[in-house]
């Protein structure tokens, strides 16, 4: 498990086109505190969306 202070925490990258598909990362919380938007390939509709991170 991640401890609360981990530089390096696991996260949740969900689609935003209502899928459900999800990718698990690891983001560096000192360079990107806030929460990360990127864009992705949803397989599910075969396109690149936004995927947001989800706590």
């Amino acid at each position: 498990m991640a401890r609360s202070g981990d530089v390096r925490p696991k996260i949740k990258l969900r689609s935003t086109a209502g899928t459900g598909y999800t990718y698990v990362s690891t983001k560096n919380r000192r360079n990107d505190p806030d929460r990360i938007v990127l864009r992705k390939y949803d397989p599910r509709i075969r396109q690149h969306v936004e995927f947001r991170e989800e706590r």
